[in-house]
């Protein structure tokens, strides 16, 4: 009889030391490689990308429009996912395992499938759109609309609003309420209440999760493209051309990677500095 097997303490050891070795290959096959080639080819010609990069008035205005898009998305996603969190926290058992099961249909589908879904919905020939326009609307105009960066907000929405109220359903379930009981007993009404007791616990993790679903909206790509093609210029879409065109800028293109990771990593990074003030 070996060691290892009389020996159980062992065996955790084993796991504690060697555990992570498995996720750290798959970091770096998956991450740090291609971080790596990306670097290597916005270096290329002696950086030269990163200063085409500056002077291009297309990136700017797409760098303003996308942070304008995911802003835009992570906050319409954050009002609607705060009282749907509220919402399941005061359900029954029964009744929350099926509002559950059904937030999770969103987030079982692609962004092509959603964009696809939006535009026999609300297109210029879609269910709805058809709808309106028997009860007198113009169905171009109604149509266009989810083409439009509104669209785009409003289809980014359709999953982001699951991932909200699924984020910030344990917190608002696990509150305690006694403060809150507390201050309604003192005099305070029930909205004075829940903003100065409620979300003072709750603010950190309501702020990860607008920094999460802000910066998924922000790096979305397969939506836009469906929605809007080339019409909107943002920056995935804008990485998009660069790549597709007959004169393919390899490093033009690995140089607005870098800047859109930058941009999701900065945003993420924000969203984790505030849980961390959370758990301290």
């Amino acid at each position: 009889m070996d060691a290892s097997s009389t020996n159980p303490a062992g065996g955790a050891g084993f796991v504690r030391r060697f555990g992570t070795v498995p996720a750290g290959l798959l970091l770096a096959l998956f991450f740090a490689l291609p971080l790596g080639a990306l670097l290597v080819s916005a270096a290329d010609e002696h950086g030269s990308a990163f200063v085409r990069l500056a002077q291009d008035p297309l990136v700017v205005s797409a760098l303003l429009n996308s942070l304008v898009l995911a802003v835009s998305a992570g906050t319409v996603s954050l009002m609607v996912g705060v009282p749907l969190a509220m919402a399941l926290a005061n359900q029954s058992p029964e009744r929350r395992r099926w509002l559950l099961a059904l937030l999770g249909v969103p987030l079982a589908f692609s962004g092509l499938v959603i964009a696809y879904g939006f535009i026999l919905a609300f297109g210029r020939a879609g269910f709805v759109t058809s709808l309106l326009a028997r009860m007198g609307a113009d169905p171009a105009s109604v149509g266009s609309l989810i083409y439009t960066s509104a669209g785009l907000v409003v289809a980014y929405a359709y999953y982001l609003i699951p991932r909200v109220a699924l984020m910030l359903y344990p917190a608002i379930a696990n509150l305690d309420r006694r403060p809150l009981e507390a201050a309604l007993t003192l005099g305070a009404t029930p909205l004075r209440a829940v903003f100065d007791v409620a979300l003072r616990e709750l603010w950190p993790s309501i702020a990860s999760a607008w920094c999460l679903v802000t910066s998924i909206a922000l790096g979305t790509y397969g939506t836009a493209l469906a929605l809007a093609g080339t019409q909107i210029n943002i920056l995935p879409l804008l990485m998009y051309l660069k790549l597709s065109d007959g004169q393919t800028d390899f490093p033009l293109a690995a140089a607005l990677s870098l800047l859109l990771m930058a941009g999701c990593t900065c945003v993420l990074a924000l969203g984790e500095c505030l849980a961390r003030q959370r758990r301290d």
